[in-house]
């Protein structure tokens, strides 16, 4: 069990992104087409994380054209470049899944000022 333990400390990112649940994040995130590479942006808010150690993650959401496009990026990915946060989200839950029902104003998270 310890080695696998030492093979799960060698994947765990350094500098670790630093974000709440209902933080507004842009996720760097690398994509590959092909032979080529290049870094995408996903902006959107933080509605969940989970797990922890090697396997952690979050959920990021953000409407597009009028459709709810949910992302689940695992913390350390190599392929997650850096995440960034436009703003701090004023929240009382763990969880923020009841946005999913939500449109328009009422899918916005307050902004915590900090």
């Amino acid at each position: 069990m310890d080695a696998l333990k030492m093979i799960a400390a060698d994947s765990i990112k350094e500098n670790r992104p630093q974000f709440e649940i209902g933080d507004t994040v842009r996720v760097h995130v690398n994509i590959r087409e092909g032979e080529r590479e290049r870094v995408q942006m996903f902006e959107g808010t933080v509605i969940a994380k989970r797990g922890s150690g090697v396997s952690e993650t979050f959920t990021v959401r953000r409407v597009s054209y009028g459709v709810g496009v949910e992302r689940v990026f695992p913390v350390n990915s190599p392929n997650v470049k850096g995440v960034d946060v436009v703003r701090n989200g004023k929240i009382r839950r763990a969880k923020l899944y009841y946005l999913r029902d939500r449109v328009g104003k009422a899918a916005k998270v307050k902004e915590q000022i900090r």
